[in-house]
């Protein structure tokens, strides 16, 4: 009650309810999380970094799966190159080479005649399988064959006797020896690796190739010895000349 000065009062009255039990604060130090899972603490920094990887990891995933697949969509509309063998290659391999008896195809039986053949890199261009490609073969081996049913392989064509800077009728690696007289047909055949260009490098192909060389026709005579008492020079009808 409020008096005033000349005596009168004025009275206020009332009455105001409370909101209830305010509860108590979760900062008491007796306060314990829930046992159900109604309330989680909030996460770490350390545990926020860890989800930020984890997002960002799958994030990456996911973009790198969609360039695969942008990829494979890209790949499905470029022609793909066939396996190439060597025997897609033969019909762009080198010419045979012809071989060379010393001295003029001319041979003694019973002494070496020397064969002589030239193979060399050769790089060829045209298509395959509807591309464009180049294919460079390169000598391997060298199979000779002589005629008399004596063959030989070597990793060299021969070497005249000239430029190996020996006399006529001696061994080489590449010589052979007739038994008998008559005329043979010899021949040697170049094997080649290759490789293949389609633009993008070269590349070796698994393999052989084989150029078939030209025959070669070679004359062997027999050499007879005498003793006589004067050269042919001195006396002309003399046996042997």
């Amino acid at each position: 009650m409020i008096t005033g000065t000349d005596g009168s009062g004025v009275v206020l009255e009332g009455s105001k309810e409370s909101g209830g039990d305010p509860g108590t604060s979760p900062i008491n130090n007796d306060w314990q999380p829930p046992l159900d899972d109604s309330w989680t603490p909030p996460p770490t920094a350390e545990e926020e970094f860890d989800e930020c990887l984890r997002e960002w990891d799958s994030y990456i995933r996911c973009y790198e799966a969609s360039k695969e697949v942008e990829g494979e969509e890209a790949e499905e509309g470029t022609p793909a190159i066939p396996a190439v063998t060597i025997t897609d290659l033969a019909r762009f391999a080198p010419a045979g080479s012809t071989v060379t008896g010393e001295p003029d195809n001319v041979g003694v039986a019973g002494l070496p005649t020397n064969f002589v053949t030239t193979a060399s890199v050769q790089t060829v261009t045209g298509e395959l399988f509807g591309f464009p490609v180049s294919v460079r073969f390169t000598p391997s081996a060298y199979d000779f064959s002589f005629g008399d049913g004596d063959t030989v392989t070597t990793t060299s064509g021969g070497t005249t006797w000239s430029d190996l800077g020996q006399a006529q009728f001696t061994p080489t690696d590449t010589s052979h020896t007739y038994r008998e007289r008559g005329t043979y047909t010899a021949r040697a055949d170049v094997r080649y690796t290759a490789e293949v260009d389609f633009g993008i490098g070269w590349f070796p192909i698994s393999g052989e190739v084989t150029s078939t060389g030209a025959a070669q026709e070679v004359r062997i005579f027999e050499a007879h010895t005498a003793l006589v008492a004067h050269t042919c020079a001195q006396a002309p009808s003399s046996p042997g000349c």
